[in-house]
């Protein structure tokens, strides 16, 4: 199994004129210990379910760039784009970017959007659920085009382009990775089935996410689709260090790797998190590599 550090929170002792060396440091860090992900949120605004609104919130890709530049090996990530914050032609273009900019090491995580009182906020249209999940699959079949030898024109009911051109192309083959974060049994994870390389639901419970990968099976065979040819991966919300034991931890991966869990996100909750992922690197990620999905 392998293990990817989620940047949920900038807001560190020191204050913003700290954010940028705080996040070099992080990126070198995610290097040298083996983590296989880095990534960092997509909101304007931080979750007011998980902290104080007016907490320090970076523009995803901006920052994804800076990462990039101080980075060698990991992948690096959005978890995940609300669909309705650009532009699927403008989405496509910056993955590209950053793709190129980074070695071929992006990825395009996406998902519904939900965080309603940003959109509000600043003024962006929030539409319904429906809509969203229409607009989600327009964005990711224009995504796929324009990382295609396909230039022409795309015509959906939310969006029209009359050429999907993307010079230059990203340096992924075929394409960058595209995960689709959540778990919406009907309409999400039918997506997943037809579009992801990799799935990523939050890891509830055991039983939970064993439901949800049973659910994605049957959607896989639906469309006539292997469901091994998808990726699967958990966000863990928990404390994994659990008191500075992992020992748990470790444990119940091992649950979910049986289950064909073959990547586990983390994120380091306090305001200390070189010093989380020095730990998760020496006591967490090599006996993650032990374990093996199912």
């Amino acid at each position: 199994m392998k293990l990817g550090i989620h940047l949920a929170n900038v807001t560190w002792p020191g204050g913003p004129t700290e954010i940028a060396p705080m996040l070099e440091k992080i990126a070198r860090a995610t290097d040298q210990v083996g983590c296989e992900h880095l990534s960092v949120m997509d909101h304007w605004f931080q979750m007011d379910m998980m902290a104080p609104v007016d907490n320090d919130m970076l523009a995803a890709y901006t920052m994804l760039g800076f990462l990039a530049a101080h980075t060698e090996r990991v992948k690096l990530h959005v978890l995940v784009t609300g669909v309705t914050y650009r532009h699927p032609g403008l989405l496509a273009k910056i993955i590209a970017t950053l793709d190129v900019l980074s070695g071929g090491r992006a990825e395009l995580g996406i998902g519904a959007a939900w965080y309603e009182r940003e959109h509000v906020g600043l003024g962006v249209p929030f539409p319904g659920v429906v809509e969203r999940l229409e607009r989600l699959e327009e964005t990711l079949q224009i995504c796929l085009q324009m990382w295609s030898d396909d230039n022409g024109p795309y015509q959906g009911r939310h969006y029209q382009l009359a050429e999907t051109l993307c010079i230059p192309r990203p340096l992924s083959q075929p394409h960058p990775p595209i995960w689709i974060g959540g778990g919406g049994e009907k309409k999400l994870l039918k997506l997943v089935a037809r579009y992801a390389d990799i799935s990523n639901l939050i890891a509830t419970s055991y039983d939970e996410v064993a439901h949800k990968l049973e659910v994605l099976r049957r959607h896989c065979d639906d469309v006539d689709r292997n469901t091994d040819e998808i990726t699967k991966t958990i966000l863990y919300v928990g404390d994994m260090l659990r008191n500075g034991d992992p020992d748990g931890f470790v444990s119940e991966m091992e649950a979910y790797a049986k289950l064909g869990i073959s990547t586990v996100v983390v994120m380091p909750l306090d305001d200390q998190p070189l010093a989380f992922i020095d730990r998760v690197g020496a006591d967490v990620i090599p006996r993650l590599a032990e374990l093996h999905a199912n």
